[in-house]
């Protein structure tokens, strides 16, 4: 915690992230108008006056929709990388400590999911499953699934045949012992820093499905469907554009600056004494 605290680059990402995760939490009370309200009367406004960040082609408030889309960009990404986190961590702590030919197989089904890039592979699923908020979250855990797997057998490999876990054998641990006790908590760091990266490609995979039109149904706010949307008018009223992709340019930019600065930490051999 002190090399974090110590790192300015990791608190400027924590800072906005903080600031986008409290806009998203508090949307219902600090947001002036309902995300979903058309007022024809004041379509394409510019910014300025009642409407801080000006309304859309229906006469929605783009700040409260910016505050409402902040919900699902941060709802879906956390959903899918706690997922993947967790059944990618499984199966390469399983797989990693098993070793043989169980490993090699799992192994090569891991490497055809990574060879599919990440947008294509959730464009794959949501398209066959249907654009709803659970198979998003779904189709983004499955991208991520193989590259936590890979990141949580490799060091598993070496833990195996340190001498605490021989000792461990050597006592009659049980292998779920040895797993969760013992070699668990030597590769969680590393499994965290993956995580807060993925966090960030998350992001991007869902505000590019929901820019496609495979995210939540309108009239729901997502930041993609906003850009998206905005594109039509982006000669007129380029805010409508601007505003939700600055947004997801600051969410990504402080996720990755805290990944960098876990990596940082956990990492010996990248510490800054």
């Amino acid at each position: 915690m002190r090399r974090l605290a110590g790192n300015p680059t990791t608190l400027v990402g924590a800072l906005l992230c903080l600031g986008i995760l409290l806009g998203a939490l508090l949307a219902p009370w600090v947001a002036p108008f309902d995300p979903a309200e058309q007022d024809i009367l004041a379509r394409l406004q510019p910014p300025g006056g009642d409407h801080l960040l000006g309304t859309d082609q229906f006469g929605r408030d783009i700040l409260s929709r910016l505050l409402w889309g902040a919900r699902i960009s941060l709802s879906v990404s956390l959903g899918a990388i706690a997922l993947a986190m967790l059944a990618g961590g499984a199966i390469g702590l399983v797989s990693g400590y098993v070793g043989g030919r169980a490993d090699l197989l799992t192994m090569q089904v891991m490497d055809v999911l990574l060879s599919f890039p990440s947008l294509i592979l959730g464009l794959i699923v949501v398209a066959l499953l249907g654009p709803e908020l659970q198979n998003l979250i779904l189709a983004i855990a499955l991208t991520a699934i193989a590259p936590f797997a890979r990141i949580a057998r490799a060091p598993t490999l070496a833990l195996k045949e340190r001498a605490f876990v021989e000792a461990g054998r050597a006592l009659g641990f049980s292998h779920a012992r040895i797993l969760f006790r013992h070699i668990l908590p030597n590769i969680l760091p590393e499994v965290l820093v993956m995580g807060t990266l993925w966090l960030a490609t998350a992001v991007r995979v869902e505000a590019s499905l929901s820019f496609i039109g495979l995210g939540a149904k309108p009239p729901t706010a997502t930041w993609g469907g906003m850009t998206r949307d905005g594109f039509e008018n982006i000669l007129d009223a380029p805010w409508l554009a601007v505003f939700p992709g600055v947004a997801i340019l600051l969410l990504v930019l402080g996720l990755n600056m805290i990944g960098d600065g876990l990596r940082d930490a956990t990492d010996p051999r990248l510490r800054h004494e």
